[in-house]
């Protein structure tokens, strides 16, 4: 987080640096009003997450910085010092804007306290006025939380397809922002007055497709008891969404096509078809043109969606966005939750943005989310992360990690929303290491599915990590482990011997196996 320090006192300046760097913090220094504004109001002024302004300095003073930054709608906090600190002075710098005031010379610690309410006040405030403008249609692509480069340039392409009609296509991951970036098209056009329908085409039924999209007249089918005008004619003067648009099947792919060539839409039942006058956005986390040549979507339909094409990168991709993503998050539970946590540690942030994030946003939100419901304090750490740190191979201790891990005893394949964990495995239910297997690592409290590397690991590491596990847990019982991986005994074996197993068995297990070879006795 970037902290802009403008004050003509270099003496002062160092002072200020040395205290926020101890809170790892980021500074730039500026020494009179007009250069911070230049600053705030160029290019770089997106990284600047508060100001910390002196009143008193030549030619622009901090009064003249608070009036003009109001003027040209530049929302960045401001905390002003000076070393008179009469009452005036105060009243006078609330009413221009600003959110804290420090007399000269501050302590490191009213300093910090001061930052971070500003930080968290402006997140809370940010995220109110998102909610309004996404609720009212007005979104629009400054209210899009980013630090990073890569997003930047995402926007600018964005910006200009808000400023046509043509057909958008928002390609990324799940969980990357793709209908955020949608509805700041919308909010950013001229048809921001109108609705913005978003529709999930991946959730309708399959038989339900063509009476939601184009609508149907009563008594057209059993169940059909009243008119519905459909997401086309609900969108007419607006926008209408298609979210995860490859996942349209077959017969409402022909339809979909007819509709965007013609204009128009005709309802189940109806006797003759109804223009439309919508803009089109759709978006998508399939590779649209293996698919085409799978021949699982129209190619035709595929030109008419793929006009102008925009990518959503990854969160992997642009990690600066994360501390301000995790700060807006925190800002938002904690007002929902109604708890009082203010920040994140710096511990936490940098584990936070050492993770890879497969589910991306969407993933960081829960985890935040799982963290604010955690916290015992005001500030979370990485004891409120216990399965990221896992992943990014960092160790925690907290007293609330025991009874998550006691909710998920058996071994599954299903990873958690924070992590791509395979299981948790309690230590204290482990029976002694079968010979067999004594001389392996055995796996820990989780079997994590990616490597160090990032990167999913080969099913047969895997694989041999779970049955070394289930020879431990079932006593080197070889019967009850191939019935509990559901697995025959001479499968079992045989996979046992490509992992070198073989030659030995459990000393508790001899009996078994012997037993398990004896023909049946039949009375």
């Amino acid at each position: 987080m970037a902290i802009l320090i403008v004050d003509d006192d270099p003496v002062q300046c160092r002072l200020l640096e040395a205290m926020l760097h101890k809170f790892e913090y980021e500074t730039i220094v500026r020494d009179s009003g007009e250069a911070a504004l230049s600053l705030l109001a160029g290019p770089d002024g997106a990284r600047i997450d508060c100001v910390i302004l002196d009143l008193v300095m030549p030619n622009l003073d901090g009064m003249g910085v608070l009036a003009k930054m109001r003027q040209s709608a530049i929302n960045v906090p401001v905390i002003v010092q000076t070393a008179h600190g009469g009452i005036d002075n105060v009243v006078a710098a609330m009413r221009a804007g600003a959110v804290d005031f420090v007399v000269k010379p501050v302590g490191a610690e009213r300093l910090h306290v001061s930052v971070r309410n500003a930080l968290n006040a402006s997140a809370l405030e940010g995220e109110l006025a998102r909610m309004k403008k996404s609720q009212s249609g007005t979104l629009g692509f400054a209210d899009i939380i980013t630090k990073s480069a890569t997003m930047h340039a995402v926007i600018r392409v964005a910006e200009k397809a808000a400023a046509s009609t043509i057909p958008v296509l928002i390609s990324g991951e799940s969980g990357v922002g793709k209908e955020l970036i949608a509805r700041a098209i919308h909010g950013s056009s001229e048809r921001r007055a109108k609705p913005f329908i978003a529709v999930n085409c991946g959730a309708m039924p399959e038989h339900l497709v063509e009476s939601i999209l184009f609508g149907h007249e009563k008594g057209s089918f059993t169940g059909a008891t009243e008119r519905h005008v459909g997401k086309f004619v609900e969108a007419s003067g607006g926008t209408l969404f298609l979210d995860e648009v490859g996942e349209l099947p077959a017969p409402a792919q022909v339809k979909l096509l007819r509709a965007i060539q013609e204009g128009e839409v005709e309802p189940v039942g109806a006797r003759k078809p109804v223009k439309v006058d919508m803009r089109l956005v759709s978006a998508t986390n399939r590779d649209l043109i293996a698919d085409v040549k799978a021949g699982r979507f129209r190619e035709d339909l595929f030109y008419r969606l793929h006009v102008f094409p925009i990518t959503v990168p990854p969160l992997r991709e642009r990690p600066a966005d994360i501390p301000a993503l995790v700060r807006h998050f925190l800002a938002r539970f904690a007002a929902e939750e109604g708890k009082r946590v203010r920040a994140v540690t710096p511990e936490a942030l940098r584990v936070l943005a050492a993770y890879h994030w497969p589910g991306n946003i969407r993933q960081l939100e829960n985890a935040v989310f799982r963290a604010v419901v955690l916290a015992e304090t005001d500030a979370v750490g990485l004891d409120e992360f216990p399965q990221i740190a896992a992943q990014v191979g960092i160790k925690t201790a907290a007293p609330h990690e025991g009874a998550l891990a006691a909710t998920a005893q058996a071994p599954s394949v299903a990873p958690s929303d924070d992590s791509p964990v395979l299981a948790t495995m309690p230590d204290s239910e482990a029976a002694p290491a079968a010979a067999a297997v004594a001389s392996l690592p055995m796996p820990g409290d989780t079997l994590p599915l990616l490597d160090a590397e990032g990167e999913v690991r080969p099913l047969e590491e895997v694989e041999a990590e779970l049955i070394r596990y289930a020879i431990t847990h079932y006593r080197g019982q070889m019967s009850e482990v191939a019935r509990r991986l559901q697995i025959g005994r001479s499968t079992l074996y045989r996979k046992l011997e490509a992992l070198g197993l073989n030659s030995e068995r459990a000393e508790g297990d001899s009996e078994a196996v012997a037993a398990e070879r004896q023909p049946p006795k039949f009375a």
